[in-house]
Formats: structure tokens, C-alpha cells, sequence
């Protein structure tokens, strides 16, 4: 029997990782005689939860086999030996889907909710209740949500990644790695491969800083590129490896306007809006301006992870037309992405004496313009060319600062793209 199985919400801030310990759980079942079909896959939801532990991944693989109750106890012993249950806000789930189409179909409605929206433990349950899904609850049981949706979610737009483990004595440690040669994959693979390396900032962003297991995630659209890349790469001695398909770089967390009610926390759009204020700095170098949208009035930023990209917000002026991409946090959208659509090049000013060609005063309202100085009259104002140090296009935040979820634009369709790299 075809047997979809999908986990969840295993790891913590302290460590593990949900990738690794899905690695384990396919080695453990093939070793049972279990077969595992295809690549597993990685799916990242909702960026915004604020429950979530780091990435919020879920991981899902299909599976053959005749023996149910054997998988079950497998992946039970795997979750209780390597999750980290001890962990308050750690609360693992494990289902275990029939690969039936009016059950996937369910799943995939509420896969993409979770992408996108805020999804309850009680709804989870709900559908496990209403196919009779057989799972494993730990504690909460938060990861049932995931662990569902890591199974039902269908997209036409997938990308890969292939992520190495370290030596489980190496765990906590500094990773050992010759960045030079992540530059190097980065040069001779892009744009096959993305997110490696940033150039500009002179940072290698495919080598986490954290406590869990990965040592480096190569992402990219072509798996043979990315194994091509990863040969090249030195590093630490290498534990285990596994390539997954996921729906990172495919912004499918965003929501367009034309589909949205209204604005949410914790929730991502794509808006169009105008500038009406001029962006400002504040202390810690974060950026924050005002566009006028459908909805309403609403504050975005750029907050200093984002680096270069906040240059270019700073050069935004009232009047200026924009699309701004990104999730909306605390009533204010944190940039992932910005398309300048039209600017403003021209603006009114009080027009120039003719005589002594100082800017004439107004004289009241409805009142012309008059020049103290010389007596001369003027009716209306000029209008004068504004010299904008920007152009209209697409520019993203540099790979430093991206999220899992969010398209760089080397993936996208659109002109003037302005490729932070």
C-alpha cells in the first residue's frame, strides 16, 4: 500500500532539525525493507506564525509497503529518540495518508491555508477525524497541522535543495567550511543554484549559524547543477545527505490585493500603493515609509538585515507609485521585495523672478506671486524637472536577508529587474 507519511514541529531553538530527522526515519524504514518513493519533500508554511520554532518546515515522503503498524512504530521510536520533546514549544505530529485522491484533494485546500493563513489544531484534527487518518500526537500536537500540510500541498512551481548533515559529535560546534570555494560553486552554477552566496556582502548564506545538524543547503532548479555545485564545496566531514523538492523561492505565501478582504497580521501580500511620506531612518538603521493602498493607509519597512535594498527605499518620494511585496507584522509590512511602477520626475515650485532670479513669494490666496525685491508679478506657478537617483523596476532584498519562501527575482518573468546578488 502507498502510504504518505508527514512530520512536523520536531526541533527547537536548541537544536534538531526536522530535514535530519525525516533522513533518519527513511533510513530506519528502508532497513525494515520499507520502499521510499521519489525525493521527500520540504514544505515551508506561513512565515508569519509567531509559534513557529525556526523555519517552519514540514517534511513529507511516500512510501510502499504492506505493514502499517510496522511504519508506525518505526517512526514513534524515531520521534521519541531524536525530537526534541523536551522543549516547551515543541509539539510533534506524525500522519500517515493513504495516497487516495479524494483524501489528497481535502489536504491540498488545507495545505495551502497554511501557506498562507493561520491554521488551528482543531481543524487539523478535524480532517484527521473525517478520513480517519492514523497519526502520532506528542504533547500539543501543533506539528499534526504541518505534518498534513507537507502532504496535501500541490504547486506547478517547485524548486530543490539539497541539504548535508553533520557529524552528531560535531553538533554545537563552529562549522568548518573554505568559503571560497561556496563562491566558486556560486560563479560557475548560478543562476541554476541561488541564495549560496552574497556577493555584495561578502557572506556565504547557504551555511546556517545555529545549533541543528545542517551543514550547508544548496538550493537551485536543476538537481544536477546543485550536485555539481556540492562537489566542489569543502567542508567539515559530511554525516548525511538528502536532496528535497520544496516550495521555497516560489511566493507562494504572498497574497495578491485582488484576493484579499482586507489586511491581517500575520499574513503576506503583494499591494499596490502610493508614497505619501518620505522614508526615514531610525536608530539601528531600519527604514520605514507610508503608501496609500485599497485598505487603507499602511507602514512598511526595511529593516538593516536588508542592507543595500534599503538604499533604494530611501530614494522614494512622495507621489511615487509602488507594488511592495512582503508579510505584515505588528500592522506594518516588512519588505521582501519592492516594484517602483512610476515615479515622480516633475513638481510645482514658485516661479523665478525674471529680473533677479530668486524664487517669487505668494501673495496670499488666490493671490499671484510677487518678488519684494523688483516688484514683478508672476500668476502660476513652474513646474521643474526632479533628477531621480532611482529607476522603475523590480528590486529585491540582497540573499542575505531572504526569506525561505520568497522568489529572488532571477526566477521571475517581470522587466527591469534590479538583481541584488
Amino acid at each position: 500500500m502507498k502510504l504518505w507519511i508527514g512530520i512536523d514541529d520536531t526541533d527547537s531553538p536548541k537544536g534538531m532539525c526536522t530535514t535530519y530527522l525525516a533522513v533518519i526515519a527513511i533510513e530506519e524504514l528502508q532497513r525494515e525493507g520499507v520502499e521510499v518513493i521519489g525525493f521527500p519533500r520540504l514544505i515551508r508554511l506561513n512565515p508569519t506564525i509567531p509559534f513557529k520554532t525556526r523555519g517552519n518546515g514540514a517534511v513529507s515522503f511516500l512510501i510502499d509497503t504492506p505493514d502499517t503498524e510496522l511504519v508506525m512504530e518505526v517512526m514513534d521510536w524515531v520521534v521519541q529518540e531524536y525530537s526534541e520533546l523536551s522543549h516547551e514549544n515543541t509539539n510533534p505530529g506524525v500522519v500517515f495518508v493513504k495516497n487516495d485522491d479524494e483524501i489528497l484533494n481535502a489536504l491540498s485546500r488545507f495545505a495551502f491555508k497554511a501557506v498562507r493563513d493561520l491554521i488551528s489544531i482543531d481543524e487539523a484534527l478535524f480532517l484527521i477525524g473525517r478520513f480517519m487518518i492514523p497519526h502520532l500526537k506528542y504533547k500539543k500536537g501543533r506539528g499534526l497541522i504541518g505534518a498534513l500540510a507537507s502532504v496535501g500541498l500541490e504547486s506547478d512551481d517547485f524548486t530543490y535543495e539539497l541539504l548535508a548533515y553533520r557529524k552528531p559529535e560535531n553538533f554545537g560546534k563552529k562549522r568548518e567550511i573554505v568559503e571560497e570555494t561556496f563562491f566558486k560553486a556560486d560563479e560557475l552554477f548560478y543562476p541554476k543554484i541561488w541564495d549560496t552566496v552574497d556577493w555584495h556582502n561578502k557572506v556565504v548564506v547557504s551555511v546556517p549559524n545555529g545549533l541543528d545538524p545542517v551543514l550547508y543547503g544548496i538550493r537551485g532548479s536543476d538537481f544536477f547543477s546543485i550536485n555539481r555545485a556540492s562537489e566542489i564545496l569543502e567542508t567539515e566531514e559530511i554525516h548525511k545527505k538528502m536532496l528535497f523538492i520544496t516550495n521555497q523561492s516560489t511566493d507562494m505565501h504572498l497574497i495578491p490585493e485582488e484576493e484579499a478582504k482586507e489586511l491581517r497580521n500575520y499574513h503576506s501580500y503583494i499591494l499596490s500603493g502610493i508614497v505619501v511620506e518620505e522614508p526615514e531612518v531610525i536608530r539601528g538603521g531600519h527604514v520605514f515609509f507610508r503608501i496609500s493602498t485599497k485598505f487603507g493607509m499602511l507602514k512598511c519597512a526595511a529593516f538593516e538585515p536588508t542592507k543595500q535594498f534599503r538604499d533604494v527605499v530611501l530614494k522614494l518620494i512622495k507621489g511615487d507609485v509602488v507594488r511592495v511585496f512582503g508579510s505584515v507584522k505588528k500592522d506594518t509590512l516588512n519588505l521582501e521585495k519592492l516594484e517602483i511602477v512610476n515615479l515622480v520626475r516633475k513638481k510645482e515650485v514658485n516661479p523665478r523672478c525674471p529680473v533677479c532670479g530668486k524664487r517669487m513669494e505668494s501673495a496670499g490666496k488666490n493671490q499671484p506671486f510677487r518678488c519684494k525685491r523688483c516688484k514683478t508679478i508672476a500668476k502660476e506657478k513652474e513646474v521643474e524637472e526632479i533628477q531621480r537617483d532611482v529607476e522603475e523596476g523590480f528590486y529585491e532584498v540582497p540573499p542575505c536577508a531572504r526569506r525561505h519562501l520568497s522568489k529572488p527575482l532571477i526566477r521571475m518573468d517581470v522587466p527591469k529587474k534590479h538583481v541584488f546578488r
